[in-house]
């Protein structure tokens, strides 16, 4: 069935299901002078007349966590990549959501991170993948979780807010419906270092305490931007954690937990243990110290420490204000992220570390 929408207002839309006396009672009962027809492919944001075009921003992460020294420069070259990815998506007029799709699905591909390509392995040796993005335009999101075999879920979560009516999709729906939409499957997902990885691996639990601490881990990605009309946008990737029971959802797809995007206030994405964050809601924790007043370094440092006070949590998050304000903290001995303003990238991996650099015009 067509899944063209008939849109009366942001919070109204009928189906071509509905015939047409029906649509004449609806259109009656709001009071709009017309139904215009759309489709999901045709929504693109569109900047307001006499409105000055905003300065671009996006911010990538590559996961909170122990990174070794043995994957710290690959980690690094790898979000810096995934950034320019999305600048240059920005730079050409696109959407934030396009952005930060564009700088996920880099970061997917990249096996260095534990998202698509080079995701960790569950107990029984397989690869479960979860991802969310979000539009802080519409509010509109679109997650999955639990799906195999998908480099990139990241794009099949944009699917599910796009072509469908709900937010989530999981494991085997998720997977039937990649195939009716035509999206790819990919049976090269596992890395030989990972497979080595969980053979010599203990247990779950082992994973969870030694994640912070060495070199054993995960690190979901994620990315942030604001684009020129102002809408800001987010997306959460993950593999989640190495021997993790099977069908085991952290907090990266859920909305207000592993990300969230709003236009009133701006954009988070979440790394970190995932029953931690999903205990705090930390995306929109976030978010609601920035709405009280707090700049974007503030509100992510109050929410980070009070999920270590309040459950013992670690993690991180990347922060990107509506205005432009962003920032990238984190309590674990390391994350890997990167941010571009104004033509200034900006990147790091340790504690109270920032290095720039200019971009060439």
């Amino acid at each position: 069935m067509s899944q063209t929408r008939l849109g009366l207002c942001p919070k109204y839309y009928i189906t071509q299901q509905h015939n047409k006396r029906h649509a004449d009672n609806v259109k009656n009962l709001l009071g709009h002078p017309q139904i215009i027809q759309r489709t999901c492919s045709q929504r693109r944001p569109k900047q307001a007349r006499g409105r000055p075009k905003m300065k671009t921003v996006i911010v990538v992460h590559g996961g909170a966590w122990a990174i070794p020294d043995l994957l710290a420069e690959a980690s690094v070259a790898g979000v810096k990549n995934a950034v320019r990815a999305g600048d240059t998506v920005l730079k050409n007029g696109g959407s934030a959501i396009d952005a930060v799709e564009k700088a996920v699905r880099s970061l997917e591909d990249d096996p260095a991170f534990d998202a698509g390509h080079g995701a960790v392995l569950n107990i029984d040796g397989e690869v479960e993948l979860d991802s969310v993005i979000m539009d802080g335009e519409t509010l509109a999101a679109g997650a999955v979780a639990s799906v195999r075999n998908i480099a990139n879920p990241v794009s099949l979560a944009r699917a599910v807010m796009e072509k469908t009516d709900h937010v989530m999709l999981t494991d085997r729906g998720a997977s039937m419906f990649a195939e009716r939409i035509g999206i790819p499957v990919s049976h090269d997902l596992v890395t030989e270092p990972e497979r080595k990885e969980w053979e010599h691996s203990n247990s779950y639990g082992a994973e969870v305490k030694q994640h912070y601490n060495t070199q054993w881990g995960h690190d979901t990605v994620g990315a942030v931007a604001l684009d020129s009309f102002g809408n800001v946008a987010c997306a959460t990737s993950t593999g989640g954690i190495r021997n993790k029971m099977v069908g085991r959802v952290g907090d990266s797809p859920i909305i207000g937990s592993g990300g969230y995007a709003d236009n009133r206030s701006g954009a988070v994405s979440c790394t970190g243990h995932g029953e931690s964050i999903l205990k705090v809601t930390l995306a929109r924790l976030i978010l609601f110290h920035m709405e009280q007043g707090k700049s974007a370094t503030a509100a992510a440092t109050a929410s980070l420490q009070y999920m270590g006070e309040r459950v013992k949590g670690c993690g991180g998050a990347i922060v990107l204000s509506s205005t432009g304000d962003w920032a990238a903290g984190f309590t674990t001995p390391r994350m890997a992220w990167a941010s571009i303003k104004e033509d200034v990238l900006h990147w790091g991996l340790n504690p109270k570390e920032e290095f720039t650099e200019m971009l060439k015009c």
